[in-house]
């Protein structure tokens, strides 16, 4: 079964090698969407999603960098996070 949460924060950020405004320090509130794929469990559930918040807030949201190997071993039914910078800009990572 799949599921998902949802989980948001603010960063800033610059693309220093593009000439247009992004090239400049700016911000986002970015979104990210964490789907995991397990077994049903006795309780009901694939994970409590209060462990799963704190996995997420303590091996993505606070240090946002290759983070996904550190995750993976937290949370073995990580199946994949979608990162929105905007409401219509997001990219989706499998750990492939």
């Amino acid at each position: 079964m799949l599921i998902a949460k949802e989980f948001t924060f603010d960063s800033a950020h610059r693309l220093p090698n593009y000439k247009g405004l992004c090239a400049n320090l700016h911000g986002h509130t970015y979104k990210i969407i964490v789907c995991l794929n397990g077994k049903i469990k006795k309780d009901g559930m694939v994970i409590d999603f209060s462990r799963l918040k704190q996995k997420v807030s303590d091996k993505v949201i606070k240090l946002l960098d290759h983070k996904w190997k550190r995750l993976i071993k937290e949370l073995p039914e990580l199946y994949e996070i979608s990162l929105w910078e905007t409401p219509t800009s997001h990219v989706i990572y499998r750990g492939d």
